[in-house]
């Protein structure tokens, strides 16, 4: 796969998830956030088997969405063992 390629695929992932995806800061529950990270890694799985390749921000992305639901978790529990 050349260079150029993987920028097109990088570029076509950073578009679709500004247009379809919230940011993980604006997410309102988990539940939110585990339906977007399910999509995700069903993203991230496909792109890997049809080109063998996944762009770096689909991994930076998921990051993002596992440290906002780590934050509400952490939040709902200070909030009921308090």
């Amino acid at each position: 796969m050349t260079d150029f390629e993987k920028r097109k695929i990088d570029v076509e992932l950073r578009n679709f998830t500004t247009r379809n995806f919230e940011r993980p800061n604006n997410c309102r529950n988990s539940n939110q956030i585990r339906f977007y990270v399910s999509e995700l890694c069903a993203m991230i799985e496909a792109y890997n088997k049809r080109f063998n390749y996944v762009p770096e921000g689909a991994y930076s992305l998921l990051h993002q969405y596992n440290a906002a639901q780590n934050s509400l978790v952490y939040l709902e529990f200070v909030k009921n063992y308090d």
